[in-house]
């Protein structure tokens, strides 16, 4: 399971930025799952809780499913485990689109975690008003500790993340912590949608990108290469942790188009 390969990079000439290659999208699934667990139980012995944001998608899914499994789910004290969600799409909670229910029949329904401590976007309601009403929620939970212990994050095709997509207003935002956005650009599918906004994961202690696939291999050598003012700023470019870890696992599939002459440092 370990990574075959790992490196730091500078990303936009000052952020340290650690990279984990792994074999296969199995094995890059359960070194999240390690993760997150090493990261939980340090936020709790440190700061008696942990607070972990949720990506949607099939890789974070993967992750979520060795978690629950029993050897991982007995690792980590559920009572004090906080979860929130990177981003939500508007549909119902039964809906198939939805991350709330990814999550849920992945991991929550097989741990014992609290329902008092599962923090969802409320996006069956009109978005606005549901984005309004989430930000109100993790500004009063995060009044004394200013952000999320780890948020996880995916990546798309096109370099989008959470729900922040290329060229979207919700870019430009630098106050509110979470907006409601449209998204029109197929894919992923066509509906109103809920994210967290660069400010509030920015602000996390750390970020962790999941991201497996041969598809996403252009998009991810742009984003880790050196900035070049020729070619568009991806949103996952700006995902730059102000005093937090930035951390990327990926597997070889995803990782193999990007160019060698950025690996060390």
């Amino acid at each position: 399971m370990g990574a075959y390969g790992a490196w730091d990079v500078y990303i936009n000439n000052h952020k340290m930025t650690e990279i984990k290659i792994y074999q296969d999208r199995e094995c890059l699934a359960q070194a999240a799952a390690e993760h997150i667990i090493e990261s939980g139980t340090t936020a709790i012995q440190n700061r008696g809780r942990f607070s972990l944001a949720l990506a949607g998608g099939s890789t974070p899914k993967a992750a979520y499913e060795f978690l629950a499994s029993d050897e991982y789910a007995q690792r980590l004290d559920w009572k004090r485990v906080h979860i929130f969600w990177g981003d939500e799409r508007c549909v119902p909670l039964e809906d198939p689109d939805s991350n709330y229910r990814m999550a849920r029949q992945s991991l929550l329904d097989h741990v014992p975690i609290p329902a008092k401590n599962i923090h969802r976007m409320r996006a069956e309601e009109e978005p606005i008003k549901a984005a309004l009403e989430y930000e109100g929620y993790l500004r009063t939970f995060f009044s004394i500790r200013k952000s999320f212990d780890l948020v996880l994050l995916g990546m798309g095709d096109d370099g989008h993340t959470a729900s922040l997509f290329p060229s979207s207003d919700a870019l430009n935002e630098s106050v509110c912590w979470v907006t409601a956005v449209e998204h029109t650009n197929p894919p992923p599918p066509l509906v109103k949608r809920l994210t967290l906004t660069l400010p509030a994961i920015n602000a996390a202690a750390q970020v962790t990108f999941l991201v497996a696939g041969a598809s996403k291999s252009q998009s991810l050598k742009h984003v880790l290469s050196p900035p070049d003012q020729s070619s568009p700023t991806l949103p996952a470019q700006l995902i730059q942790p102000l005093n937090g870890q930035l951390l990327w696992l990926v597997d070889e599939a995803a990782y193999s188009g990007k160019s060698k002459q950025y690996d060390t440092i």
